[in-house]
């Protein structure tokens, strides 16, 4: 348990910041999933714009400090691979 003032702010800080990065990594997400489910349907103008939307979501998701670069770019690279094989 937390004795001091401080150690308590920081609970109560950690626990906000918890929930924010929470919802930033699962908006990261939908907007993969989007792009998954434009390739499963095989739709490839669908496919294009939803990886065009994600790109700056994962890059986001870097600047705010809840994603690797290196997991960014590998998730962004697989994407467009799975994009780009799509006839």
């Amino acid at each position: 348990m937390a004795n001091t003032p401080q150690a308590k702010k920081r609970i109560r800080r950690n626990d906000r910041r918890a929930e924010i990065n929470g919802n930033r990594i699962g908006r990261i997400r939908t907007f993969i999933k989007k792009v998954e489910a434009a390739l499963a349907s095989g739709d490839k103008a669908a496919a294009d714009t939803a990886l065009a939307a994600v790109q700056p979501e994962l890059q986001r998701g870097v600047a705010k400090g809840v994603l690797h670069k290196n997991t960014a770019s590998r998730k962004f690279s697989r994407l467009t691979k799975a994009v780009g094989t799509l006839a």
